[in-house]
């Protein structure tokens, strides 16, 4: 199934692992990671996931 969205929950520690595993999705914002807006998520679903079982803080969710 395709992923439909992408959100970063409370606790985002800052640490970037995202931006390096998939920059076309994540950025890093003033207090937390972000999901750049306007992204087609099915082009990123691997590196997605990937960014979600790398995140120390756990917080990268996504939905299907």
């Amino acid at each position: 199934m395709a992923i439909k969205k992408v959100w970063i929950e409370e606790g985002c520690t800052l640490c970037g692992l995202c931006v390096d595993i998939a920059p076309e999705v994540f950025e890093l914002g003033d207090e937390t990671s972000m999901v750049k807006e306007g992204v087609d998520f099915s082009q990123y679903e691997d590196q997605i996931k990937e960014a979600a079982e790398s995140c120390p803080a756990e917080v990268i969710r996504y939905e299907e």
